[in-house]
């Protein structure tokens, strides 16, 4: 059993989620990879092709599509929403760039549960367009999902086309991530890892968007939504770590992963996680130009540029429930013991992964 293994079948003895998936490699190949625990508490084990809520991880997703559609003309990042959406003109978001809302600039606040007063896509879509913004536009970061569904607006109404299928045509296609998608099918629903048993909707969430934002817009935003298998997750880290090779130009992935806040409070690329100074979620064992992105339901992607390795962990720390708190040392611990693992022979083959079933835990107290 790797070090990798090991730390995450403990971190399921320790109930911090049900079940984990890992990958950490480079544009070669995954240097270490496997599965273990099961797709809820009681759930059946895992095998490998399981789908995964990746929350906020679709962020970075959605934002290498809106990258594309910069890359070839169709948008520019000082576009604004009132160049695209005519309900923004005239209103205090009209000059949000964006620049600005790939690098949570614009000023909106996030985290904000408008789901419970604003039950239908419509009215939560008007709800973002009346929500006052909380600083002045490009002073400072403030992290929000709100400007990214604001986003994905923008690109669809520059593109002409809906997300989803921007998504798939300009990111999944590409690498041939076949398996990830917004609102599985009731295939992929049968083969969902649970996150949350949810109050709001009174079930245990498996296969629909754990973001109740995203449940109300249809499962399709560019903060949430994205569900997909550690496979096609591989083939994305072997991409970013690889320079983006099949996505974008260089330079306009080096333009995309470079920090655009720094003065700012935090570090942020556009649609990326920096390295912040003090406070990185994953510690600091990935060097200092290091990008990635992390996902409430306990999902992320991480790339270390200066040694060409990328990491990605997949798990449900929010099943049963939402307040737990053990995933925050296990993400450090993983990217520490990720950045350790030796690399590749040349000529070497790629990591077999580590199958790890694990044991059903005593039923909490």
């Amino acid at each position: 059993m790797s070090a990798l293994a090991q730390l995450l079948v403990t971190g399921r003895e320790h109930r911090v989620f049900s079940g984990a998936a890992w990958s950490v490699g480079t544009a070669d190949g995954p240097l270490d990879r496997g599965w273990t625990g099961t797709r809820s508490w009681d759930g059946p084990p895992l095998d490998g092709g399981e789908l995964w809520d990746l929350a906020s991880v679709t962020k970075p997703v959605a934002g290498l599509a809106v990258m594309a559609l910069v890359e070839s003309g169709a948008l520019a990042l000082t576009d604004t929403a009132g160049d695209h959406l005519p309900a923004y003109r005239g209103g205090d978001k009209a000059s949000l760039t964006v620049s600005q809302l790939l690098s949570h600039t614009s000023g909106l606040p996030g985290q904000v549960a408008l789901y419970r007063d604003h039950p239908t896509r419509a009215s939560l879509l008007e709800a973002i367009r009346l929500l006052p913004l909380t600083a002045e536009p490009g002073t400072r970061v403030q992290y929000s999902s709100q400007g990214f569904i604001l986003l994905g607006l923008i690109a669809e109404a520059a593109a002409g086309r809906p997300l989803d299928e921007l998504v798939d045509r300009l990111v999944c296609a590409p690498l041939g991530m076949t398996g990830t998608g917004f609102n599985p099918d009731a295939a992929g629903r049968a083969r969902a890892v649970s996150t949350e048993d949810c109050p709001w909707r009174g079930c245990v969430v498996t296969g629909e968007v754990h973001d109740e934002n995203a449940a109300v817009i249809g499962g399709v935003g560019a903060h949430a939504g994205l569900f997909a298998p550690l496979a096609d997750m591989e083939r994305l880290g072997r991409s970013l770590a690889g320079g983006g090779s099949g996505l974008l130009r260089p330079a306009t992935f080096a333009l995309m992963t470079a920090p655009h806040t720094d003065g700012l409070g935090l570090r942020r690329a556009l649609a990326w996680q920096g390295q912040d100074p003090v406070g990185s979620p994953v510690g600091r064992s990935f060097g200092p130009d290091a990008f990635g992105h992390t996902g409430f339901t306990g999902t992320s992607i991480w790339v270390d540029p200066a040694h060409g390795r990328y990491a990605v962990l997949l798990t449900n720390r929010v099943h049963p429930a939402r307040d737990g708190e053990g995933i925050a040392a296990v993400r450090r611990a993983f990217h520490d013991t990720a950045s350790a693992l030796p690399p590749a022979m040349p000529g070497g083959r790629p990591a077999e992964p580590h199958t790890l079933p694990g044991r059903r835990p005593r039923p909490p107290h």
